[in-house]
């Protein structure tokens, strides 16, 4: 039977995939429907889990989907949904073909013994991590989060540099088909990271094909387990095989061993390479259930480590703990002359909306990314040490770069971990994230002796007042911390530097403001009056 078919199929089907989440991390403009394009993440496996171990709902069961994939068809999901994997063919497509221009002959690719000890040990970390509770080696290692956060940080700032490229030369001829698009450049230590990253699986690509799939990612060690047992796989007719080598050197994840007709189902990505170099036809897709042989201590070996690793997972489930519009906020135009003196000592960082508190947090949050692009205001920015070792790379609510929109709850809505609760917009608006302080020494009515009032002007609920302050005529600002909610405008709006004068102290754990008081008039209307003019 002819199953070339395949890998045109799978090609389509990895683009698909690819480019809608590509789009996700690239839509600066917010012009998709965040909550839709949020449902195109159900069957990333890694944020699947855990939204489903935070939330326990049917609509977050997409890894249970990818595990019955698995069993089925083998590695389909590195071989299709995943974006990195996509983004590491790509490489892998551009790299054979620079090579058949300059008429290399070289073998590509040639099977390679697995790096069992390495890809076990980092599977086996980050199964004890989850035991704790804790997402930190997924943070680190999940090949969606790793996308997210090279297309974030890398990707998007040349598409938006694009963009108003192209918006420059339109309206040099008078069209305004497209706007600008503005973006805040993130800390240079944070682009490390994900450069880092990048780099690693870009060069592994080139080089070596699926190197990172079988050898560093956690997710694709555990599916390489379960495509042990899966109903239909690649096997090697040796009664067709004439020792050609064609598969061995196609095949990006170097598990064809042309010499010994075998295939290691674990690092195998089904990718159907091999079924469209074959011209024997001798490599092929079929069902197969799994019967001992010659490799029968093998696999007895294989059965323990599927069962150690699903026991692991079980324990894994039981440990966990339950738990566009934006408004542009200039800032003032207040010149100041002098520096700011006193530090703003924060106790705790402030965490997004939704996210309840730090710890429940950090044990959930991937660092995807999918939320410090959408975010409107750029508030959102990746933390390096402020939330610990076990926060790095997740996103933290940076003041000075930007403030948390009042109408906004972008990020909750497309956060596929979990770790961003949805809620209501009304919720929101009384959800106190953290409490702001204010610093006299660092005012500029203090310092300069001039008026300004930038953070009570920008402040949403009025939590930020001014009134007279005692032995001075100009106004300084008040904060009453009942009705405050930490969005941060108040300290993103403060004209001083390097400290600000103003700023939000978040709360250990979200809780609810008071309501603000509605200012009411001094005389009533009567409505059944005439209009008086």
């Amino acid at each position: 039977m002819k199953l070339a078919f395949l890998k045109k199929v799978r090609v389509v089907i990895s683009l698909l995939f690819f480019l809608f989440i590509l789009l996700m991390f690239l839509d600066f403009g917010n012009y998709f429907n965040q909550k839709a394009m949020a449902a195109g993440l159900y069957l990333q496996l890694a944020p699947s889990l855990l939204k489903f171990l935070t939330i326990l709902g049917l609509g977050s069961l997409g890894f249970v989907v990818v595990i019955i994939l698995t069993l089925l068809f083998g590695r389909v999901y590195c071989s299709s949904i995943c974006p990195l994997g996509t983004f590491q063919d790509i490489a892998t497509y551009f790299s054979k073909k620079a090579q058949k221009r300059k008429h290399q002959k070289k073998k590509i690719f040639r099977f390679q013994k697995p790096y069992n000890i390495l890809r076990y040990s980092l599977l086996v970390i980050t199964i004890v991590f989850l035991l704790g509770g804790s997402a930190f080696m997924l943070n680190l290692l999940d090949p969606y989060s790793n996308f997210g956060r090279i297309t974030t940080n890398l990707f998007k700032p040349m598409a938006i540099a694009a963009n108003n490229s192209i918006v420059s030369i339109l309206e040099s001829f008078d069209l305004f088909w497209i706007y600008p698009a503005e973006y805040r450049a993130i800390s240079l230590l944070s682009l490390l990271f994900p450069l880092a990253i990048f780099g690693l699986v870009f060069w592994f690509s080139l080089k070596k094909g699926r190197l990172y799939c079988n050898t560093v990612c956690p997710v694709g060690t555990l599916l390489g387990f379960l495509s042990k047992f899966s109903l239909f796989r690649l096997v090697i007719d040796t009664t067709k095989c004439n020792n050609c080598g064609l598969c061995e050197w196609d095949c990006k994840a170097s598990c064809i061993d042309k010499d010994n007709h075998t295939l290691d189902v674990s690092r195998c990505v089904s990718c159907f390479n091999c079924l469209t170099v074959c011209s024997k036809g001798a490599v092929e897709y079929k069902f197969k259930w799994h019967k001992r042989s010659v490799e029968a201590h093998e696999a007895d070996l294989e059965k323990r480590g599927f069962v150690a690793g699903s026991l692991a997972m079980l324990f894994a489930l039981f440990g966990f703990q339950s738990r566009k519009d934006s408004i542009n906020y200039s800032k003032n135009a207040i010149v100041v002359t002098k520096a700011s003196t006193v530090p703003e000592n924060k106790t705790f960082e402030v965490t997004p909306p939704g996210s309840s508190n730090l710890r429940f947090f950090n044990d959930k949050c991937t660092g995807c990314h999918l939320c410090v692009s959408a975010c409107p205001t750029n508030v959102l920015q990746p933390a390096m040490l402020e939330y610990g070792l076990v926060g790095f790379m997740q996103p933290r609510m940076d003041y000075h770069t930007g403030f948390c929109n009042y109408d906004c709850k972008i990020c909750a809505d497309i956060c596929p971990t979990g770790a961003l609760l949805p809620f209501e917009l009304e919720e929101k608006k009384l959800t106190q994230l953290g409490k702001a302080k204010f610093i006299q020494e660092n005012c500029v009515v203090e310092t300069e002796g001039t008026d300004c009032g930038a953070c009570s002007e920008h402040c949403p609920t009025k939590a930020v007042d001014m009134k007279m302050c005692h032995g001075k005529r100009m106004l300084m600002p008040e904060v009453n911390e009942d009705i405050c909610i930490g969005c941060g405008a108040c300290e993103y709006a403060c004209p001083t530097q390097p400290y600000k004068a103003i700023f939000v102290e978040g709360n250990e754990s979200h809780v609810l403001a008071d309501k603000p008081k509605q200012e009411k008039l001094d005389t009533d209307i009567d409505y059944e009056e005439d209009f008086p003019f």
